[in-house]
């Protein structure tokens, strides 16, 4: 497969930066994406490699940007369902089950959620330029629920600027241990990598981390337990984890950042996306999306429902 070449005229008045331009003319690649092709000598200005991304473009200028095929990812497609809640011809929303891994890497080969999705569509390989097709956002092994994923270049674009831009509402309900300081409330807490375990991250000062925001507010109380309602609005590795922990009641069933000896035995942390809100690509109107519990999830609800003093 052959590069695709595009060819442009700058015709403003006034002299422009290069990489914003090509953002106005490329709407379905990031700028991140055009300022590599520019680095890797893929972008001329009048016959002659652009020097930088930032490089001053002027009127009557031509503008030749070459774009190489995605390279083949060497990612498996493997025959494995999915829960799809959604999907048109931007995107699928998929409802992840817990245990399973978002994209391969280290000790996860195949079984991922990129190689059921390559399975099920395998055009989506090589969107974002990367070996993760079509991914925005990411959950961890053993949190269950919604997902989306970019079907082609332009609506990945739309889709990374959407969290970027803190516009997507994305709700989590979590099982925690005891019960968080107050009802609801705000969580400001950076996180960064634990200084003391590499494989992990932490709480840590702002110098060191990335900021980091939840808010919360509970759901129901149990005797020893709560369920809370989760609204991260930054989307830092284990944020959730991390911030229920950082309260004092950490999520039942995370042997990573709350009790090794897990109160209540379900094989995976209580944390389940079970709420998207977003704008997809081409509307303007949000939509809403949902995935109920899982029923290992319900199954211990109940039991905790089943427990409750008559004046709790």
């Amino acid at each position: 497969m052959s590069d695709r070449v595009e060819v442009f005229s700058y015709e403003e008045e006034k002299a422009g930066r290069l990489d914003k331009f090509l953002v106005e003319r490329l709407p379905e690649f990031s700028r991140s994406r055009l300022q590599g092709l520019i680095a890797d000598g893929l972008v001329d200005v009048d016959d002659q490699p652009a020097k930088k991304a930032g490089q001053a473009i002027e009127r009557g200028q031509k503008i030749i940007v070459r774009i190489p095929p995605a390279a083949p990812s060497g990612l498996i497609a493997e025959d494995i369902p999915l829960d799809i809640v959604f999907e048109n011809g931007d995107l699928l929303v998929v409802n992840k089950p817990a245990g399973m891994v978002v994209h391969p890497a280290a000790g996860h080969a195949s079984g991922t959620l990129v190689n059921a999705v390559l399975g099920y569509d395998p055009d989506i390989e090589g969107i974002g330029g990367e070996e993760r097709p079509g991914l925005v956002h990411r959950l961890d092994k053993e949190t269950s629920g919604l997902i989306v994923l970019a079907k082609n270049d332009q609506s990945h674009n739309w889709l990374q600027e959407q969290f970027r831009l803190r516009k997507v509402e994305k709700t989590y309900l979590a099982l925690v241990d005891g019960r968080p300081p107050t009802p609801t409330g705000r969580v400001e807490a950076a996180i960064g990598r634990d200084p003391s375990h590499r494989k992990k991250m932490a709480v840590v000062s702002e110098k060191k981390g990335r900021e980091a925001i939840s808010e919360y507010k509970t759901v129901e109380n149990f005797t020893e337990h709560t369920l809370l309602e989760f609204h991260p609005l930054t989307g830092r590795t284990h944020q959730i984890r991390l911030h229920c922990a950082f309260l004092g009641c950490p999520i039942v069933g995370d042997e990573v950042y709350g009790r090794k000896n897990p109160s209540i035995e379900i094989g995976r942390h209580f944390l389940h996306a079970y709420r998207l809100k977003i704008i997809l690509p081409g509307e303007t109107r949000p939509r809403m999306f949902e995935a109920e519990l899982p029923g290992e999830l319900q199954g211990v609800l109940q039991q905790l429902r089943s427990q409750k003093s008559p004046d709790f």
